[in-house]
């Protein structure tokens, strides 16, 4: 069965009067988990580059279908069935409206950027790159946007090329820009360092790999919960995220690819729901995005997806970015101040993650005492070993932002590492 094409239908609007000032106070009810205590203390969760908590609206739209709804998908002619088929794909037409990509068939539900990324660099990887290309990823990459490059560059014989950060993590563009050359074939960056927060000039890049004649793919994991998307403005042939880090569920999201390159990718993996006929001796395959989601995909989590883009919607992401600035202002302004704490990643463009270390504690350490405090933050590498080479350390901690924190949620951090300073002294 082909997939249900949702048209949009918006009508020009007068303009909106300006957004009232944001306050996380008004959402945090929203929130169920951020109602808990840990270890008898308030939960101050801290860990939002790892995983979103998830408003009982998501929670309910995933209930609901559980509920009401529940049948397979693009397969039934009973009314369950058509009703769960035309959920599905409201959803994956909401995605496209969020990230403003060009057509509903631009749109693949996968597992996250994890699994998108894997697909291209299967099918569309495994089509056009050949011995002696070359491939440019950036020092800052999360393990997810480099493994799978260096899987296809040995399998194929291909190069990989990095781009170095300065000691403020940015990247080196003009290191980049030399090395672009007529053997690219693809740059893939990430828009958001989850390991440093910085925001990587995504345009920019894109331009200069498209001058080479080079396709560009974006990580788009830590940038969507963050910054307002437009993949058509950054011009990226690829672009990927997961749901679970813009408050929607766990084991989805979302790969956008430019049509006509979609359509021209092999299918990644075989099974129901992605062909058009099978005999012994040939398969015929549904068009994109049919034939990249074989099997019964993860429907729930695709209205979970669509609840989430719509809680975020209506608060606005231009009033959550500039309250995570302010909040991502105080919180730096206070850490400094502890003697011995030094903040990695200090980019003039960064989103609200805070990586630091500090001389007298190893990170796993300082998380477990803040653990015991009721402050959840995350330590190791952060599947970035390649970033914590570049400083000469083995981790950082970090405490990662987001627009349901609350200036008393840092002041529990710096509680916490007044306590880490106990311990160790």
């Amino acid at each position: 069965m082909a997939v249900t094409t949702v048209k949009s239908t918006r009508t020009p609007k007068a303009p909106a009067p300006p957004a009232p000032a944001f306050s996380p106070d008004d959402i945090r009810g929203d929130f169920p988990i951020l109602q808990i205590t840990s270890h008898g203390r308030r939960l101050a969760y801290l860990d939002n580059a790892a995983t979103s908590q998830k408003p009982q609206a998501v929670i309910a739209a995933m209930t609901r279908f559980y509920n009401s709804q529940n049948a397979n998908i693009h397969r039934g002619v009973y009314e369950l069935s058509t009703q769960a088929t035309a959920a599905y794909e409201i959803a994956r037409d909401r995605v496209r409206q969020f990230i403003n990509a060009a057509d509903v068939r631009e749109i693949v539900f996968v597992r996250g950027a994890t699994e998108a990324i894997n697909l291209v660099a299967a099918s569309w990887g495994g089509t056009n790159v050949r011995s002696g290309d070359e491939i440019i990823l950036s020092t800052l990459e999360h393990h997810s946007n480099i493994v799978p490059w260096q899987m296809l560059a040995q399998r194929v014989g291909a190069v990989l090329r990095v781009i170095p950060i300065n000691d403020a993590g940015e990247l080196c563009l003009e290191q980049y820009e030399k090395l672009l050359n007529p053997r690219t074939r693809l740059v893939a960056i990430t828009h958001v360092s989850n390991a440093l927060g910085t925001i990587n000039p995504v345009r920019q890049m894109v331009r200069l790999a498209h001058a080479a004649g080079a396709l560009a793919l974006v990580d788009g994991a830590q940038s969507v919960p963050h910054l307002p998307i437009d993949v058509r403005a950054i011009d990226c042939d690829f672009f990927v995220f997961s749901g679970h880090k813009i408050c929607g569920p766990t084991g989805i999201g979302v790969l956008y690819a430019r049509q006509p390159i979609l359509q021209a990718m092999p299918p990644y993996q075989g099974g129901g729901d992605m062909i058009e006929t099978v005999t012994f001796d040939q398969t015929t395959y549904a068009p994109a995005p049919q034939k990249f989601e074989a099997g019964t995909p993860n429907i729930s989590g695709a209205l979970g997806l669509a609840a989430a883009l719509d809680y975020i919607t209506g608060i606005g992401l231009d009033r959550i970015g500039g309250y995570e600035r302010q909040l991502l202002l105080y919180a730096q302004e206070k850490l400094t101040r502890i003697k011995g704490l030094k903040i990695v990643g200090t980019a003039a463009d960064k989103a609200a993650v805070i990586s630091f270390v500090l001389s007298y504690a190893h990170p796993h350490d300082v998380g477990t005492i803040l653990d015991g405090q009721g402050v959840a933050i995350r330590t190791g590498h952060h599947c970035c070993q390649p970033v914590m080479d570049r400083y000469g350390i083995p981790a950082t901690a970090r405490a990662s932002l987001a627009f349901y924190n609350t200036r008393e949620d840092v002041d529990q951090l710096v509680l916490g590492l007044e306590k880490v300073k106990e311990v160790f002294h």
